[in-house]
């Protein structure tokens, strides 16, 4: 876990019952999910196997030992897992170059938590290495602190990121909001205790009891994510 600017301590949103708001990064913020996908396909092709589309919606969104170690296992590559982690976080981060594409409404939400004080930390099950690249385009400015998927001994889909994000901003998991585009993150937010939002980014995700669906973060701002925990 690195703190990317002070710590904001037990500063809440204004008074409301919002203390955090924790955010996932592929697919949520950035689009990147598709060049991941992309990487995939390269490198195996590179390893003659060629990845069926199908199995995108099986390796979205989770941690890179678990997409990797699926993929292997599907194609019968002769590739260790640690040989494919760095062949893929190669392959990403050169595809990635100086700037990201960001996902609709997230430069807006992040000056608007920004603007109001609101703690915010990126939890991503991508590695530190990636993490700190994608920050040059979401600016480190905007979270107290990131969480990386390879400083966690278990990442999404379980809790332990989200838990440690929520400590580390001294809130309250059940009174923390997080973001989320993939079923295996929003598994991870809900084990936490989280209120969550869901934008699908690849695979679409249902309504359930704390969990609200939205088709992009251009419809939330933080009039909205205040509301979903006062109701």
């Amino acid at each position: 876990m690195t703190t990317t600017v002070p710590a904001l301590g037990t500063q809440t949103a204004e008074g409301s019952a919002l203390q955090a708001v924790l955010l996932d990064m592929d697919g949520t913020l950035v689009d990147t999910e598709g060049f991941w996908w992309d990487v995939e396909v390269e490198v195996f092709a590179g390893l003659g196997h060629t990845l069926d589309d199908s199995w995108r919606h099986v390796v979205v969104g989770g941690p890179m030992t678990r997409s990797a170690g699926f993929l292997i296992e599907a194609t019968g590559a002769d590739i260790t897992l640690a040989e494919l982690t760095v062949l893929l976080n190669d392959g990403f981060e050169g595809r990635i170059g100086r700037t990201l594409p960001l996902m609709p409404g997230a430069t807006r939400l992040l000056a608007e938590l920004a603007a109001h004080g609101v703690p915010t930390a990126l939890v991503s099950a991508s590695h530190r290495r990636i993490i700190d690249r994608v920050l040059t385009s979401l600016g480190p400015q905007h979270f107290a602190l990131t969480v990386a998927g390879d400083e966690v001994e278990r990442t999404k889909p379980h809790p332990d990121p989200y838990l440690l994000a929520a400590a580390g901003l001294n809130a309250d998991p059940v009174r923390c909001a997080v973001i989320e585009d993939t079923a295996t993150g929003v598994a991870a937010a809900e084990a936490a205790g989280c209120h969550v939002v869901a934008v699908p980014s690849v695979s679409p995700i249902a309504p359930a009891a704390r969990r609200t669906v939205v088709s992009s973060l251009e419809e939330v701002d933080l009039p909205f994510l205040r509301g979903l925990l006062a109701v």
